[in-house]
């Protein structure tokens, strides 16, 4: 079995991109399928890297929901904490 190393991979992905798999294929002394198996790892990947993006746009966004609500919480603790000391001094 071949190993082949990442340049090469890319290479004959982008070569594959232009003129097609079975003619990149030839052309590198590639079998079809290994060229296929690439690019479905390629497509793989690029859809995993775009959920985990959107996952953490929603885990952002919850977050900046909750930072909100705790800062609200606090200047009501706030205004609360100014009110009782002032009822206390008297």
């Amino acid at each position: 079995m071949v190993k082949y190393n990442k340049e090469f991979k890319e290479e004959a992905l982008m070569l594959s991109d232009e003129i097609g798999i079975k003619r990149a294929a030839e052309q590198l002394g590639l079998s079809y399928y290994t060229l296929a198996d690439w690019r479905k790892l390629r497509k793989r990947a690029k859809s995993n890297s775009v959920s985990d993006s959107t996952e953490v746009s929603r885990r952002m966004k919850e977050l900046e929901q909750e930072n909100a609500e705790l800062r609200r919480a606090n200047e009501i603790l706030k205004d609360a904490l100014g009110f009782f000391a002032k009822d206390r001094k008297k």
